[in-house]
């Protein structure tokens, strides 16, 4: 579509195939898909689910929230189900939410889910995000339980930020409340993506590293205590860059770039399952997610899983 070769695709993004979704496949699609996955992982059944987080930013439509259809196609109770808009931060702000209502007894059992079309807002021209996005959904069960192990497990802390001077980052500037959508627009693409990418991953950088060295600090963990790093899947080069910053070796950090592309808040869920089902994290092994994007918005969190 660019006229950019696989090859030079591949050097400058680490990206080598991803996935897009049908014409027929929308964001719930794909998230009742990746929550089923979830379920069965953890040997849950729909009924035992109290809430439902969905983070997207490719919504089915502006209202209601697509976690509602996910539940009527879950066939879950009649919970609380909402959605969440933090870019590609969405996946960690969904599972602060869901570690605060857990640990206020307002629920037992939370399904969070990250869900994203971003080939729909894609200009197939702007090679600064064609090269990059791609579509899928990824899913976990957060349940609160007694733990009597000699080292606690679960979400030890998730840490949340903001910045909305750099809100222009990364935005689609039309079809809200302040830019209607129109036939103008429409014709100036004013409905699509569209990124200052090397300011972006500059700040990114910097902020994730930053939030990251905090993060261990708050908890008294080194760096090498931890098993496996999972962040948001930007760019290979975006992931090498942090990973060399924090000392952190490949056979460390989670990467499924070169498979999926950029796929936004999904992007960590996708990662974390893949480094759990090929073996890279085992039961009682420390993790650490972060992720950043549009807002800007960045986070980190620190589990034992």
């Amino acid at each position: 579509m660019t006229g950019v070769s696989p090859a030079s695709i591949e050097r400058l993004t680490g990206i080598r195939t991803r996935r897009w979704a049908a014409e027929q496949e929308a964001s719930s699609d794909m998230a009742i898909a990746a929550g089923r996955r979830a379920l069965d992982a953890a040997g849950c059944s729909p009924s035992s689910i109290d809430a439902i987080i969905l983070s997207t930013t490719s919504p089915d439509m502006a209202f209601p929230s697509t976690a509602c259809a996910v539940q009527r196609g879950l066939g879950c109770r009649q919970v609380g189900a909402f959605d969440v808009s933090a870019s590609c931060s969405g996946f960690l702000y969904g599972l602060s939410m869901a570690q605060v209502m857990i640990q206020s007894s307002h629920v037992r059992t939370c399904l969070v889910i990250a869900s994203e079309v971003k080939s729909r807002s894609l200009d197939h021209q702007d090679e600064a995000t064609t090269l990059l996005f791609g579509d899928g959904a990824g899913a976990v069960i957060v349940r609160g339980e007694e733990d009597h192990s000699p080292e606690r497990r679960g979400i030890l802390g998730v840490k949340l930020y903001a910045d909305g001077a750099h809100h222009g980052l990364i935005r689609v500037p039309g079809g809200g409340s302040r830019l209607p959508l129109s036939s103008d627009m429409l014709k100036t693409g004013g409905h699509t993506l569209r990124m200052r990418g090397a300011p972006l991953f500059r700040l990114a950088v910097r902020r994730v590293e930053r939030a990251v060295m905090d993060i261990l600090k708050e908890f008294g963990v080194c760096q090498e205590d931890v098993k496996q790093v999972v962040l948001h899947q930007a760019n290979g080069r975006i992931l090498s860059q942090i990973a060399g910053r924090l000392g952190v070796g490949p056979d460390r950090l989670a990467s499924v770039i070169e498979q999926y592309g950029n796929t936004s808040s999904a992007s960590l869920p996708i990662a974390l399952d893949d480094a759990v089902r090929n073996g890279k994290i085992s039961p009682g092994d420390l993790v650490l997610l972060g992720s950043f994007g549009g807002g800007l918005t960045w986070a980190t969190s620190l589990v034992r899983w």
